[in-house]
């Protein structure tokens, strides 16, 4: 379903682009009032009636796949990542000791040669 979904939106946002770039601007006309040749193809008003209901309708559908692409990504239900991570937390938690501080090999070596204190042996 979200997969036509995406699919319908992507060929209707192309088809919206290609359709707006066929249409004239609004100061089109008026170069054709100085001289210039009008084209006469579509009729006296030209294609406008017909390319602004097709804008119309692909801009219809265009909003309408967006909403329902919106609604449906706000209601999928597939989980959160924070939840298993959650579950990992619970499961191996994390020991807050303190690691040791690195000793110089000098101090290392006077450290190991330190006298044990002797138990007094008890009478």
């Amino acid at each position: 379903m979200t997969t036509l979904l995406i699919v319908v939106h992507v060929v209707v946002s192309l088809f919206l682009i290609c359709i707006v770039l066929l249409q004239h601007g609004k100061g089109a006309d008026i170069g054709a009032s100085f001289g210039g040749s009008s084209q006469s193809l579509f009729g006296t008003e030209g294609p406008v009636p017909l390319l602004n209901k097709i804008t119309t309708l692909a801009a219809i559908i265009f909003m309408g796949t967006s909403v329902t692409l919106a609604y449906v990504s706000a209601h999928k239900s597939s989980g959160s990542v924070m939840t298993d991570i959650a579950g990992q937390e619970r499961q191996a938690p994390v020991s807050q000791e303190t690691s040791p501080l690195p000793v110089p090999p000098e101090k290392r070596a006077e450290t190991e040669k330190a006298p044990q204190p002797v138990e007094k042996p008890k009478q």
